[in-house]
């Protein structure tokens, strides 16, 4: 638009001096003037009437076609070659991967790496309980979580619910042309005495949209297979084993029922299943009391809900304790399959995988070496596989809203492979997060970390954007509150993604780094051009919160510190430190990329250089008042939340009352009093020379126990910060203000080990620093699992207890990068 303005205005002078010769000539001045009340007169105003009207109609379409290829732009792919290779991700290309327990919302179940993949999973339920089947906050199950899991080929799981222990096993094993075969073994007992109360497994396999399902019954009542065929996975057979006594005592009495039905979407499973229960069914064990029990039958779906999809199911009641056992065996593999993987075969196949993951495990992070109690060693391999049973496959649209289109759009169909937050609260991709997740997947498996960052980066659209969250596919969809769903596409993210690569790049094949470069330099040009700050090497957050009266500080969800500290009033002139820092890390990542392909480099140097410059940072960011590096902006630390009661509407009951903000004290533009994670963020990044005059002040804020130091961790906002564990809404507690967070604690392990061997006057003290904090957070969130089962979205400053989401094996498994000191 401003370019528009400028060209615009350069059309006036250039007429002026014509306008001032007629001025002057009375000739020219007559031959232009029309004659009051003559028909030539009348028709030059309406030919000058229809000129302006054409001008606007114009106009009006020049903005339209503005808008819409704005808009048009924000849905197109980015015209790049993919950086997932066309069918990489395949049975024949990648078997290794094709199969896995890529539905990490569901507490056990597996699928393909597949748009319309077939899908399988697991539900419960204890009679007089719940139907468990989705991983979701708060729903009474005490623990649960993968004690191990490779990433490829093996994964075993624990599960207490209510008394009950249920172990969940996999192994796969190659051949054929279609991910080879898998099987699963499900362990049921009750952990303490009493009697056994009735439980039902409830296996079951789904199709969405493509395939075919057809059941193999037993005694016309026992559902004994399931014989199914599928774009991708060609013909296969999944068989459900009867159950047999734990310790293989031979057959179990169970009761047997089946479903079949239509499926109108993979997100209306649970709902499906519950529906179709009816307490008709009878458990009678020969010589025991008859017992009713809810069974499912079939009732041709959900009313009012076309199917796209089917549903087989297959109930086993019964009494724990009790193993099942279900295999998948694949058309494509018969001619090389040596017998079924169950049974005795099966058990052996767990064994060797287990013990191939220890030593792996052990191999590749040391902690037995370093001395590491077998208590921690279990637990740093829990933390991992429970990331690895994390990562997802994802297909759908994300719904977009552009800041220049009022209703939203969906996006371009995308296929996301990543790993999850939390497969309770955050089963899906988030941007920055990934890039901390990587860092440990980069490590366990380089391969793996490569194809998920490569996903990711295939997501950018044409003006190299990548939505902040991706919520692809109604499954998705479902687990998101509605206020979240829209991405909006003015808002970035971290890029933290650069960490990863960074970490990736040395080693990385040189056709791979090829494929993300144009990738990457278009993302971090996009960052560079609507994130740019008031003046030259500033940066500012877009989209914070619109209402700002509504919170004591507008949150800024782009920045991922969501309710962190930032100016007061929302404003243009704002300078973000943390964004300017982590564009310096984006320009040293793609410098160094940009080299090493032999691309021109020299502009990333420069700018990064620019932006590690440590004279020009402390001119933009030191605050001297505050004794710290700051955000900048139009800021007043005299606002509080006051109730207000709004004004009475005549023939309405009173409104409830509602917290508002009040200003006491006018803004002006100032650095923002708010010492924590963002103050420390040139430290964090190591842009901070070691030499540097500034590094004791951000160590002396990082040791004190008034500011940022608490036996668990650094707090994520100081104690004597005016916002510190101040609700930001009547409804919205403290997020980032005071809760011990493990991915920036990490930064901070990660930036003071550096410091602490970098030749400089601080070295020791930096030293003395990283010991003591890597042994309180290690000791904390291994502490808080031991009590709880859960690693944790964040943690208690006062006392260490985990708080927010759990499980949350997201970046909060860094620790096991920190247990292992590699960075």
């Amino acid at each position: 638009m401003a370019g528009e303005r400028r060209r615009r205005g350069g059309d006036g002078p250039r007429e002026r001096p014509r306008e001032r010769l007629r001025d002057r000539d009375p000739k020219l001045r007559q031959q232009q003037k029309p004659q009051r009340g003559s028909g030539r007169g009348r028709t030059a105003l309406a030919l000058t009437a229809a000129a302006a009207a054409l001008a606007l109609c114009l106009a009006a379409a020049a903005a339209g076609w503005k808008r819409w290829s704005e808009a048009s732009r924000l849905v197109t792919p980015h015209p790049a070659p993919p950086a997932v290779p066309p069918g990489s991700t395949g049975p024949l290309a990648s078997p290794t991967y094709f199969w896995g327990t890529y539905r990490p919302h569901v507490y056990f179940g597996m699928k393909t790496r597949s748009p319309r993949a077939v899908v399988t999973g697991l539900m419960w339920l204890q009679h007089g309980g719940n139907l468990r089947h989705t991983s979701e906050p708060n729903d009474g199950v005490s623990r649960y979580g993968w004690l191990m899991h490779d990433g490829e080929n093996f994964g075993v799981q624990e599960i207490r619910d209510e008394g009950l222990l249920l172990r969940t096993e996999f192994v796969k094993q190659p051949g054929g042309d279609h991910g080879g075969d898998w099987s699963w073994r499900v362990t049921a007992k009750m952990e303490g005495k009493g009697p056994a109360p009735l439980l039902s497994l409830f296996f079951y396999v789904a199709t969405d949209g493509q395939g075919t399902l057809r059941p193999v019954l037993e005694n016309g009542t026992r559902l004994a297979a399931v014989a199914g065929t599928a774009e991708e996975l060609g013909d296969f057979t999944l068989t459900f084993l009867p159950p047999t006594g734990e310790g293989g005592e031979g057959p179990k009495y169970a009761s047997y029922n089946f479903l079949a039905a239509g499926v109108p979407g993979l997100h209306r499973l649970t709902d499906l299943v519950r529906h179709s229960l009816r307490e008709s069914s009878v458990f009678s064990p020969p010589g025991r009391p008859r017992r009713r029990f809810f069974g499912v039958s079939s009732t041709g779906g959900l009313p009012g809900e076309p199917p796209r999809g089917q549903l087989l199911l297959h109930q086993v009641t019964l009494e724990p304790p009790a193993v099942l056992e279900v295999t998948l065996e694949s058309g494509s593999a018969a001619g090389a399959r040596q017998g079924r993987l169950a049974g005795p075969v099966l058990s052996a196949a767990l064994a060797q995988h287990a013990a191939a993951f220890e030593r792996r495990f052990e191999d590749t992070f040391g902690l037995g070496t370093r001395g590491v109690s077998l208590p921690q060693r279990r637990f740093a391999q829990a933390a991992l596989s429970e990331m690895l049973g994390g990562i997802g496959f994802f297909h759908g649209r994300s719904l977009l809203r552009s800041e220049h289109r009022e209703e939203p759009l969906p996006g371009m169909e995308s296929v996301l492979f990543t790993a999850v937050p939390s497969r309770s609260c955050f089963p899906r991709g988030f941007l920055w997060d990934e890039g901390f997740h990587l860092l440990l997947l980069a490590r366990w498996d380089a391969a793996l970390a490569r194809d998920i960052l490569a996903h990711w980066l295939d997501l950018l659209n044409a003006d190299g954007w990548i939505p902040r969250e991706q919520i692809l596919g109604e499954e998705a969809r479902s687990r998101v509150p509605p206020e979240f769903v829209l991405q909006h596409s003015e808002t970035a993210n971290p890029p933290t993604l650069l960490l990863a690569l960074e970490r990736l790049l040395p080693d990385a094949p040189l056709p791979y780094l090829r494929r993300l470069f144009p990738r990457l330099r278009s993302w971090f040009e996009w960052l560079n051009r609507t994130q740019a700050g008031p003046e030259p090497f500033t940066f500012r957050w877009r989209g914070r919160d619109p209402d700002p009266e509504r919170f004591l500080n507008p949150k800024t969800l782009s920045s991922g510190l969501d309710d962190y500290p930032r100016a007061s009033h929302p404003s243009a002139q704002e300078r973000h430190l943390d964004l300017r820092c982590w564009m310096a890390l984006g320009a040293r990542v793609l410098a160094a990329l940009a080299e090493r392909l032999g691309e021109p480099h020299a502009p990333y140097r420069d700018m990064a250089a620019a932006l590690s410059d440590n004279a020009l940072l402390e001119r933009l960011h030191w605050a001297p008042e505050l004794g710290t590096f700051a955000d900048f902006g139009n800021h007043s630390s005299a606002v509080a939340l006051r109730w207000h009661r709004p004004a009475p509407v005549p023939g309405r009951p009173p409104a409830a009352p509602q917290l508002r903000r009040e200003v006491r004290e006018a803004p002006r533009p100032q650095f923002v009093a708010a010492l924590g994670y963002v103050s420390l963020f040139p430290l964090l990044l190591q842009l901070l020379r070691a030499d540097s005059p500034r590094l004791p002040a951000l160590l002396g804020s990082m040791s004190s126990e008034q500011q940022l130091w608490t036996p668990f961790g650094l707090r994520s906002l100081a104690r004597d910060s005016p916002l510190y564990l101040r609700r930001n809404t009547e409804h919205d507690p403290p997020y980032w203000r005071g809760s011990v967070w493990v991915n920036i604690n990490f930064l901070a392990l990660r930036a003071l080990h550096g410091y602490a061997r970098a030749e400089g006057p601080h070295r020791e003290r930096a030293a003395k620093l990283y010991r003591e904090l890597r042994q309180n957070l290690v000791a904390n969130v291994f502490r808080q699992y031991e009590a709880t089962g859960f690693l944790w979205e964040h943690y208690r400053d006062s006392d260490g207890t985990g708080q927010g989401c759990h499980p949350f094996a997201g970046w909060s498994a860094l620790v096991v990068l920190a247990m292992a000191e590699d960075y």
